[in-house]
């Protein structure tokens, strides 16, 4: 059995700015997608078989010119993506292969250099029987929950809360039946589970894992591939 990823790429990235879509902003000379895709198919033990990106409108030839030399040994396609990620993510899942997958990768173009571990660790536990996986870090901010005029109703127990990240792995037909489902709002594919009453598990997530979203991420990001390339 073998794995296959998709990637919802189509934001804009406006919090970012430039001219360019978010996923195809440049660090270290390539765009954050191809180091995305990199780094999937660098994790060797998730026996990558399958990508499929969904980008803006537009663009999908260019990208899947750029995109064709990451992807040796594994089928790539690249779709439209819609206005939300979710539509982007169903119009990607559409296209997965039914047969021969047992673990499905949703991962943020813009968590760009999130290491191979992390990745390994998330299709381990959907093929350990997890139906869905996050990789997780924990708050170390105090949280504050408000109400709409912006005063303080409580304070969260710091040690029950984590940052979750991606790639988020889920068992093929569980991601299926939850994007069949009421999607509105939901900010990721694990939250759509959770809504179905489906056990979200928790692995180790990692600080590199962050998602590019405003300009000085990308410095964060120049900095890293630096140290990266370095050791």
């Amino acid at each position: 059995m073998s794995t296959a990823a998709i990637i919802p790429a189509a934001g804009f990235g406006l919090r970012l700015g430039g001219e360019a879509p978010k996923a195809l902003r440049e660090v270290g000379g390539e765009s954050l997608l191809v180091h995305a895709v990199r780094g999937l198919k660098a994790a060797t033990a998730a026996d990558l078989a399958c990508f499929v990106i969904a980008v803006p409108a537009g663009t999908e030839d260019m990208v899947l010119k750029q995109l064709e030399p990451y992807c040796e040994g594994a089928h790539l396609q690249v779709v439209a993506g819609g206005s939300e990620r979710t539509d982007s993510v169903r119009a990607a899942l559409e296209l997965v292969p039914v047969d021969g997958i047992d673990c499905v990768l949703v991962h943020d173009a813009a968590r760009s250099f999130v290491p191979v571990e992390v990745i390994e660790r998330v299709v381990a536990a959907v093929r350990a029987g997890a139906p869905a996986v996050v990789p997780a870090v924990p708050v170390t901010d105090t949280i504050k929950r408000v109400d709409r005029d912006g005063r303080v109703v409580d304070t969260p127990d710091r040690a029950a809360l984590v940052a979750v990240q991606t790639p988020q792995g889920f068992e093929p037909s569980v991601l299926r039946r939850a994007h069949a489902g009421e999607v509105a709002g939901a900010t990721d594919d694990a939250m759509l589970c959770e809504r179905l009453g489906v056990p979200v598990q928790t692995v180790e997530g990692s600080e590199d894992a962050f998602k590019v979203t405003r300009p000085r991420d990308l410095l964060l990001a120049e900095w890293l591939l630096a140290e990266r390339t370095r050791s």
